[in-house]
């Protein structure tokens, strides 16, 4: 449910999420030779270039959300399934990236700051930070399309399996945005199963705390 504080805890966190993922997407394609982020005003660390108003809206009601996509043409790649590979993994592994170095500042000031009402709230919002970056990164991971996972997967199979994946491509968005409402609408914890695990290792290994829902 929507709460002030949750958004003030959760918003700075999340803004600097999506503005390393999309960046990271972008950096990538542009050293791979396709420079149509750079050219939509994409290859910034502005986080207003790369807002989704449904994005953020359900990081407040649902507890995550997700950006603009960045462009990139595949006809300005050398290897178009190979680079779009590395270009998706950017994304998820700035991410996770960020998690740990988010996670390490964590375990660094705690000692520090939990004697002072502020100190606290500092600490929250870069535990958040660690959160918010785990979940970009699994959720990213999926693959299902758009996800980056998708992508990825696409780089990894076969040519005959590419062009059979093609398919899902079309339904993929629908299948992502029902198992989004069941998962937050019915009760059902389908990310919840998939996430927990995850958040669960990574967020005690990076915060010697259990991040699981």
């Amino acid at each position: 449910m929507f709460s002030i504080e949750r958004l003030i805890l959760l918003a700075p966190a999340f803004l600097l999420a999506i503005t390393v993922h999309e960046y990271s997407h972008g950096y990538v394609a542009y050293r791979l030779g396709d420079s149509t982020a750079k050219d939509a005003g994409r290859l910034t660390f502005n986080p207003l270039a790369h807002l989704d108003l449904f994005g953020l809206l359900a990081l407040v009601f649902i507890g995550f959300g997700w950006a603009k996509p960045v462009p990139v043409n595949p006809y300005n790649l050398a290897n178009p399934r190979r680079d779009n590979l590395w270009i998706a993994l950017a994304g998820p592994a700035s991410n996770f990236a960020s998690a740990f170095v988010f996670g390490l500042l964590f375990r660094i000031l705690s000692p520090l700051l939990t004697n002072s009402g502020v100190g606290i709230i500092l600490l929250t919002m870069i535990f958040m930070a660690v959160w918010i970056n785990l979940i970009l990164t699994i959720f990213n991971l999926l693959p299902i399309p758009p996800l980056d996972g998708f992508h990825i997967l696409e780089g990894l199979v076969s040519h005959e399996t590419y062009i059979k994946l093609q398919d899902f491509k079309r339904v993929g968005p629908m299948v992502l945005l029902g198992l989004i409402v069941i998962s937050s609408f019915t009760g059902v914890g389908i990310f919840r199963m998939i996430f927990n695990p995850f958040l669960a290792i990574f967020g005690s290994l990076f915060t010697g705390q259990n991040l699981a829902f």
